[in-house]
């Protein structure tokens, strides 16, 4: 008979319920490994159909891991999980895995796709360049702050011109010298890495077609095309182009009771990086000169809702006609791009 197991995972400890029958037959914790949580069910849960945990921290590790120790390993929403879960009278990491374990029983549960280590990888190199140029940006700015308070205001500048000025500055200024200057080398080594970081990310575009073609679009770069293959992963992983824009949470929300009916805002939902990348890249389609019909449409449903709901109008459809030129392996058309 098929066994059904729940996993709550956390950082130290995973809690394990195993169910056959309809009844719980063992539950109990390991360390958060996974050639140890495996090691467990091959004992306690020799026909293991399924092996269910919500999506967190750990859930990519886990999922491969558990895979290539030949487990049927399940990831799910926690969102849809939480509903469940909270019906428990107590909320307990024991409580969690039975519940879990049930929903695996049942099979009433959403499956998540887990990316691959290759995507996952692509993506932290992303992230880790935002974040270290998000705190060279906030280092400038508590310099300038710090500065301003004495009365030595630092012009509009970037890069080396900044640095210049702060030094010239703080030439005759010992004692503030000695707390702003450490701020301005951390922001000269953070400025350095980040740049080294978005020296990878221009060679690994250069070598990538898919990024290439995706770049032949006016106002994607870099950062936007690889963040957007590293979050569609395969084309085959979406029926049709258009739901690429729901999955972003470019597509509104609506809401249907009785008598009630109407549209909402946009739902938000997954990537909110990705998201803010195509939102830049419809405004740079917006406010530049570079004819296409995704312009000239556009442009034509600014003047009706605002420039704001516009962008957010592109960067949906700008969304559909990147998956389905990697679908496709065309280039950018400037006259068709509107009819998607």
């Amino acid at each position: 008979m098929s066994e059904y197991i729940g996993l709550d995972v956390s950082l130290k400890e995973t809690a394990i319920s195993v169910r056959r029958g309809g009844k719980r037959i063992w539950r109990g914790k390991c360390p958060s490994d996974p050639s140890l949580v495996a090691d467990v069910l091959r004992k306690r849960a020799p026909a293991a159909k399924r092996v269910v945990f919500e999506t967190g921290p750990l859930s990519v590790w886990f999922y491969h891991a558990l895979s290539a120790e030949g487990l049927p390993a399940i990831c799910i929403d926690a969102r849809h999980a939480k509903a469940a879960l909270d019906m428990a009278p107590n909320k307990t990491d024991a409580n969690d895995a039975d519940g879990l374990a049930h929903l695996a029983e049942v099979g009433f549960y959403r499956e998540v796709r887990v990316k691959g280590y290759d995507s996952m990888l692509s993506r932290t190199l992303v992230a880790a360049r935002s974040r270290l140029v998000k705190i060279t940006t906030e280092l400038s700015n508590q310099i300038r702050g710090l500065m301003k308070t004495f009365g030595l205001i630092i012009p509009r500048s970037k890069g080396g011109k900044f640095e210049a000025d702060v030094q010239r500055l703080l030439a005759d200024q010992e004692e503030l010298g000695r707390i702003v200057l450490p701020l301005l080398e951390a922001w000269l080594s953070m400025r350095a890495r980040a740049a080294e970081l978005g020296q990878q990310l221009v060679a690994n575009a250069r070598h990538n077609d898919a990024c290439q073609l995706l770049m032949s679009i006016p106002g994607v770069g870099t950062i936007t095309a690889t963040s957007f293959i590293g979050a569609i992963e395969y084309t085959s992983n979406f029926k049709t182009s258009r739901a690429v824009g729901a999955w972003l949470g470019l597509t509104t929300r609506r809401y249907q009771s009785g008598e009630v009916d109407y549209d909402g805002h946009i739902s938000r939902r997954g990537d909110p990086h990705l998201r803010g990348l195509l939102y830049e890249a419809a405004v740079v389609i917006l406010t530049r000169r570079a004819d296409s019909s995704l312009r000239t449409w556009g442009l034509k449903l600014r003047d009706k809702i605002g420039f704001k709901r516009a962008a957010v109008a592109v960067a949906r459809k700008l969304a559909v006609i990147m998956h389905a030129m990697l679908k496709s392996g065309e280039l950018f058309n400037r006259e068709e791009a509107a009819m998607a």
